[in-house]
């Protein structure tokens, strides 16, 4: 039998709930229109971005399209093998980290010194233009990115063999056969892409900053350098320190289309232009298993998990403020 103060305490959780739910639905009453402007957004999140998750488990199956997904026998670690166990395992890697790397340091770099640019470009009609001119790249797809290239570097009729390079007394390159030149070329073309949606991130950033500090830095005699150094650059280290992070978070993934149209799948080049998403797709396309393919794309998130995780660890003992969680 309860005691008093047992019934005392189980009416107090009753009480207690009942007030909250009562809180609750008063809440999603005064901001039904904002919960409503949400739920698109929300439902398309779930559908494409956590259902999907599911397909985790290809990675361990031996996929069996009589026996379905969840009816296929388990593989374990086998779909892993094809990726580690191959004499490729080490190039592919290294080619994707070291590129992606580099994309990253150059990319934001870059994207800031030009963003602080366009920053002092006061004609609002040609700030403007300069942003769609620098942002037009990104937009381009690279299959038309890989002809442009096509268009430069063709060996009979590109417009560096037959015009530029007889400038200079240089005799045409085989440039589709020559892999000791396109880690420089990947880094040029993807910088010309993206770069100009990286400055355009920055750049807003910027705007936001009040004009007070930059008057005040005037008012003691600061000239520009030092008013970039010591207010634009300290202000906007929070949105480079995000970019940064996403772009660490994704240092196993490769910009497929770079390294798959730009050089044309051509096989020469392999050694320096073949990363993780290209080989798996050779593999997908030749072996026609998808079991392994997912692996690939497990191996890659979970890397790139905690990459992210120990990225924001080392910022967040340095500069809490500024981590990103």
């Amino acid at each position: 039998m309860n005691t008093k103060a047992e019934v005392l305490y189980e009416n107090a959780k009753v009480v207690r709930k009942t007030g909250t739910l009562q809180k609750t639905l008063k809440t999603f009453k005064r901001y039904r229109a904002l919960f409503l402007m949400v739920l698109p957004g929300m439902i398309y999140l779930i559908i494409n971005n956590y259902l999907p998750m599911f397909g985790i488990v290809i990675a361990f199956k031996n996929i069996n399209y009589r026996k379905g997904i969840f009816g296929s026998d388990w593989a374990g670690l086998k779909n892993f093998e094809y990726l580690f166990k191959t004499a490729d395992a080490w190039v592919i890697t290294r080619n994707t980290i070291l590129y992606n790397g580099l994309f990253i340091v150059i990319n934001l770099a870059l994207a800031v010194a030009v963003a602080i640019l366009l920053n002092e470009v006061k004609n609002r009609f040609m700030s403007r233009f300069y942003q769609s001119i620098i942002l037009l790249p990104y937009l381009i797809s690279m299959v038309i990115v890989g002809y442009l290239a096509l268009a430069m570097l063709n060996g009979e009729n590109g417009f560096l063999n037959h015009h530029i390079l007889p400038l200079f007394g240089i005799d045409p390159i085989s440039w589709y056969s020559e892999p000791k030149y396109w880690p420089y070329i990947l880094t040029l073309v993807n910088i010309w892409k993206n770069v100009g949606y990286l400055c355009i991130i920055f750049l807003a950033a910027i705007v936001g900053i009040d004009n007070e500090y930059y008057e005040a830095a005037t008012l003691d005699g600061a000239n520009k350098w030092q008013q970039i150094r010591t207010i634009t650059l300290p202000l906007l280290s929070p949105a480079i320190i995000i970019m940064a992070l996403l772009s660490i978070g994704r240092i196993f993934y490769s910009d497929f289309g770079l390294f798959y149209q730009v050089p044309l799948n051509s096989g020469p080049l392999q050694p320096t232009t073949d990363v993780i998403d290209t080989y798996v797709y050779r593999g997908l396309m030749t072996l026609g298993d998808i079991g392994m393919s997912s692996a690939a794309g497990f191996y890659q998130s979970v890397v790139g998990f905690v990459l992210v995780l120990v990225s924001n660890f080392i910022i967040r003992r340095k500069s809490p403020e500024q981590a990103l969680f």
